[in-house]
């Protein structure tokens, strides 16, 4: 059973996801405002928050990034936009997915059981992987760069993990979204460039002076050691 929080602001819709996710096995809290959300978050510790943007006392970006700033919690965005400028403005802020308004409750079940599977899976890989100074801890799910620790979104800590089992090998911007976002190829392959230069200012380095994370142009990326 996941325990999840639900932050929406319409009753109706609130109620009717509340309902349908209990149906569905998790154990689902819920808020109507984000300020209300962050406390329960912060008390509940859920295993996954469900973040609607239309919130009455601030609005979700900026929630959004409070909880980044204090949580690695998953949390999936509930948004009416579905502009792929806008979908990397969310996952650049640390959204882990999205679903676009108006969804059904089994299409946000599907979402809600992805990310988790995503994370399980990772966890459960519990060999630890060095390349040069880089140490990846997939049960601890955490990274150190040179003995310190690297702070990462859940979504960062999965990319890196993945080019970290094929070190020295060029993985493709296809298969990066099919096995860490599990979404099909085509216009989100911006995702996968705005983790990457994340993953790149966090590793301090830059895409035109590389050390770990190496561009292939027209395939894709290369997790080697520094030279």
């Amino acid at each position: 059973m996941a325990r999840l929080l639900l932050i929406e602001d319409d009753p109706a819709i609130r109620n009717n996801l509340l309902r349908a996710l209990r149906e569905r096995g998790h154990a689902v809290a819920a808020a109507g405002a984000a300020m209300e959300g962050l406390q329960t978050a912060l008390a509940e510790r859920p295993d996954l928050i469900v973040l609607d943007l239309g919130l009455p006392d601030l609005d979700g970006r900026e929630l959004l990034r409070m909880l980044r700033a204090v949580s690695r919690t998953p949390v999936i965005v509930a948004t009416a936009r579905d502009e792929e400028t806008e979908m990397v403005r969310l996952l650049d802020a640390g959204a882990d997915d999205y679903v676009v308004k108006p969804f059904t409750a089994a299409q946000l079940d599907a979402r809600v059981r992805a990310v988790l599977r995503r994370g399980a899976d990772t966890a459960g890989q519990a060999p630890e992987l060095n390349v040069g100074g880089l140490r990846i801890d997939p049960a601890a799910r955490t990274v150190t760069l040179d003995g310190a620790e690297v702070e990462l979104s859940p979504r960062e800590f999965d990319l890196l993990h993945h080019l970290a089992q094929r070190p020295g090998q060029v993985v493709t911007k296809r298969e990066l979204l099919s096995e860490v976002w599990q979404v099909p190829y085509g216009g989100a392959d911006k995702t996968v460039d705005v983790h990457l230069s994340w993953l790149r200012r966090k590793l301090g380095e830059t895409a035109q002076e590389p050390r770990y994370l190496h561009t292939v142009r027209g395939v894709g990326v290369r997790l080697s050691e520094p030279a």
